[in-house]
C-alpha cells in the first residue's frame, strides 16, 4: 500500500481489533471506515469504568522500630550530661 499523502510505504497494525495503517516516511496514521467510532468508544469505556482500588496503607513512621520517632536519633552532650 501507498501512502495517499506522501505516497510513502504503509505498514498496517492491529491494536486491540482495529487496523492501523501508518506511513514510514510521513509517519501518518491511517484508519480504515468505522475505525475512527470503535476507538472512540473503546475510550468512553476506558474513561468509563470504575478507577481501581487504591493500595493498602504502609506502616507509619516509626512503626517498624515499635514505633518510637526519632529512634535513630544521636542524643545531645547536654542529654548525656542529665541522664542517669
Amino acid at each position: 500500500m501507498q501512502c495517499p499523502k506522501c505516497r510513502g510505504n504503509m505498514r498496517t497494525y492491529e491494536r486491540n481489533g482495529v487496523h492501523i495503517e501508518q506511513c514510514d516516511n510521513c509517519r501518518g496514521i491511517f484508519l480504515d471506515y468505522g475505525e475512527l467510532e470503535t476507538l472512540t468508544q473503546m475510550e468512553s469505556r476506558f474513561h468509563a469504568a470504575p478507577p481501581p482500588p487504591p493500595p493498602a496503607p504502609g506502616p507509619a513512621w516509626g512503626a517498624q522500630h515499635g514505633g518510637h520517632y526519632g529512634h535513630h536519633r544521636q542524643r545531645s552532650w547536654v542529654g548525656m550530661l542529665f541522664s542517669t
